[in-house]
């Protein structure tokens, strides 16, 4: 997903936030190790999210991210910096947007829907990866729960389930630019699929202010939560609990 983060005010915004969460690891010890243990999560949840769209958009038929050698699980290719650093301290962040060009895409979809398609693929692997990883987590819950590397994994899976939830439900707020606008776009009438592609840089404001306010949390948490609920129960049932 594309960010303009060259406004010197988000960019303040963003260091300060940046520097009250590193401080906060810096005098905890135990949440220091978190943070550490949450880099697995990140570079799965944003690597896979990425490759998927590279890999929708490669099977309708646009070789462009073949071409920019995104069509690869290699996190150095999809990784973004800032984007990680920010997922890392902040709890939110982004990829290097996957480019595309629908009008390579083949004809058995019209270029609306095959840029849906490709937006949903994102959000749709990081589910896939949750539910995977909360299915490992169970068993091993079930088998080594009880020894340092079975709780270490343990963690790192809880991490990982939790940055795939999260990036995936954060990417299907229908404002641009995120995943969830495109898809907006191919249910919304004529005029109204008009409006918004030419006012995308007033929804780009707010979604700017919901994303640097309380706002994104209050939208997102109950889908978060129900995720997380459901995968639990599917956690506690594996592992017998």
């Amino acid at each position: 997903m594309p960010f303009n983060i060259s406004n010197p005010y988000l960019l303040i915004f963003i260091g300060i936030l940046v520097i009250e969460n590193l401080a906060s690891y810096i005098n905890n010890p135990g949440k220091l190790l978190m943070l550490v243990l949450t880099i697995p999560g990140i570079l799965i949840a944003i690597t896979f999210h990425e490759y998927a769209h590279a890999w929708a958009a490669d099977k309708l038929g646009d070789d462009t991210p073949r071409r920019q050698g995104r069509l690869t699980l290699n996190p150095l290719a999809h990784i973004d910096l800032f984007g990680a650093i920010l997922m890392l301290t902040a709890g939110f962040g982004w990829g290097k947007p996957v480019e595309i060009n629908s009008f390579n895409f083949n004809r058995k979809v019209s270029m609306r829907k095959g840029n849906a398609l490709v937006s949903l693929a994102g959000p749709l692997m990081n589910f896939i990866l949750a539910l995977a990883f909360s299915i490992i987590y169970g068993l091993v819950l079930a088998f080594g729960k009880n020894t340092t590397t079975g709780q270490v994994i343990g963690n790192v899976l809880i991490q990982t389930i939790f940055m795939n939830v999260g990036l995936g439900v954060f990417n299907l707020i229908p404002l641009y630019p995120l995943d969830g606008y495109k898809i907006l776009l191919f249910f919304l009438p004529k005029n109204a699929r008009d409006w918004c592609e030419s006012h995308e840089k007033i929804l780009y404001i707010v979604f700017l202010i919901i994303w640097i306010t309380p706002i994104s949390t209050i939208i997102i948490s109950p889908a978060i939560s129900a995720i997380d609920g459901a995968l639990l129960k599917l956690i506690i049932k594996i592992a017998g609990i």
